[in-house]
């Protein structure tokens, strides 16, 4: 059976700095702290500008789900996470500050350490009734955008409303619905 996680019985937890909160959607090991995880999946809200937390061999997506966007800097490089740009990976040692210019924003987060698994995540507009893809065992469909999606397979209906989450049985081919959404499909590959 799929698991549905309701964003509804979520509670976030405020960062170390201050600068942010964070709302686990899932992680694995079930319980896992976050220096043990094999993989986590969350929101991140970022409130003002300041540093990233570094977690060291941990590859990272973040993407835009709620407000005006964020200035990533890198050092190097910098990006912004913008509708225009919505979404942008990286490795979790690197050095990044953020830079809130016009209010907070709400971010979509995966993170796999690197010797357990990796993961894709993919942008998925809805309109109508589409097959949902799969590239693994282990895929997660969260809402990003839009009230509702109905998720269907042989054996099973699942409604989601706006941030709430999915992880779907291994062994079903699913299809998505809605008038007009946008769901992140993301897959976790074990190695």
């Amino acid at each position: 059976m799929s698991q549905l996680i309701q964003y509804a019985s979520l509670r976030p937890a405020p960062w170390k700095n201050g600068g942010g909160s964070t709302t686990e959607i899932a992680v694995f090991p079930r319980g896992a702290n976050i220096e043990r995880f094999d993989w986590r999946i969350s929101l991140a809200t970022i409130a003002q500008s300041g540093p990233f937390s570094a977690f060291p061999g941990v590859d990272r997506t973040l993407a835009l789900v709620d407000g005006g966007g964020v200035l990533l800097d890198f050092g190097t490089t910098r990006t912004v996470l913008s509708e225009s740009e919505p979404v942008v990976s990286f490795a979790g040692e690197d050095e990044v500050h953020a830079t809130v210019a016009s209010g907070a924003t709400t971010d979509f987060n995966v993170m796999t350490r690197r010797g357990h698994c990796r993961h894709k995540l993919e942008r998925l507009p809805v309109r109508g009734t589409s097959a949902l893809p799969r590239r693994s065992g282990t895929t997660f469909v969260f809402l990003a955008e839009g009230e509702s999606v109905t998720l269907r397979s042989a054996s099973e209906c699942i409604a989601l409303v706006r941030f709430d989450a999915v992880l779907l049985d291994a062994d079903d081919a699913w299809s998505v619905e809605a008038l007009q959404a946008t769901v992140f499909v993301v897959d976790i590959i074990q190695h």
